[in-house]
């Protein structure tokens, strides 16, 4: 591989993981789309489905780690949640990226189409006086968390994320969970998932090394950064944020697949 498409990885590694680590996601909302449709925008050779979907995943195990140690501290993590959504989204996960080979290039685009589609639909439901509850006393329906974690990862383990771009909205939208408390729990539940897309994809042989690897070391560096400027954003500025990506990803692969 060329020098200069070696840094165009580098970068859109970089740029991904900044904004994840910000809003709480994996990154794939963005990092799919940039790896599936710059590098031949910019002549260079285009990445499958498929490659794409595989380095996503092993990039997002490294982003999300990076994350939620820059949130480990404050009262954020709410670790009953994290157990409950954890166990099941990695069964999830490792189902639906070990079951991706058996999938066409479009079938994987029209499941990331339609998780980013609801996703963004979620986001713009009114969220009034969500960040008004105390950390202390947040509350949750387990059954609920566990059973849309399950699904989430068996979906999300298919395209290579994690899932955090769904799993957002649903723990603000139906979980009712604190934006700062969702991104940071959502961050350790998508690392689980990670553990569960990574090893389906592996070993299915979806990875390439070179471009996953200098994804990975993007991430480690700019994960903490994006986490360290959320922690001071407003946020109802970052769901702003969050909301826009999806909405905008979502768009842009529906035009695709049509």
């Amino acid at each position: 591989m060329e020098l200069a498409f070696l840094v165009l990885i580098f970068l859109i590694g970089f740029i991904g993981s900044f904004v994840s680590g910000m809003v709480g996601i994996g990154g794939s909302v963005i990092k799919y789309p940039l790896l599936l449709y710059i590098p031949p925008l910019l002549g260079f050779a285009a990445f499958t489905t498929h490659e794409v979907s595989g380095i996503s995943a092993v990039q997002v195990f490294f982003s999300t780690i990076s994350g939620v140690f820059a949130y480990r501290k404050g009262g954020y993590l709410n670790k009953p949640l994290i157990l409950y959504m954890g166990i099941s989204i990695l069964i999830g996960s490792f189902i639906g990226g070990y079951g991706s080979r058996f999938l066409s290039e479009m079938q994987i685009n029209l499941v990331y189409a339609v998780l980013a589609t609801i996703a963004a639909v979620m986001m713009f439901v009114p969220k009034k006086g969500l960040d008004d509850i105390s950390l202390d006393q947040v509350t949750f329906n387990p059954l609920l968390a566990a059973g849309s974690a399950f699904i989430v990862g068996l979906a999300s383990g298919i395209v290579g994320a994690a899932g955090a771009f769904i799993l957002v909205p649903i723990m603000l939208v139906v979980l009712k969970i604190p934006t700062r408390m969702t991104i940071a729990t959502s961050l350790a539940i998508t690392f689980i998932s990670s553990i569960g897309s990574t090893a389906g994809k592996v070993l299915t042989g979806q990875v390439l090394f070179i471009p996953a690897v200098i994804m990975i070391a993007a991430s480690v560096i700019a994960s903490p950064i994006g986490a360290g400027l959320g922690k001071k954003v407003n946020p109802i500025v970052l769901q702003v944020i969050l909301s826009v990506l999806i909405a905008a990803t979502s768009i842009k692969i529906w035009f695709d697949i049509f």
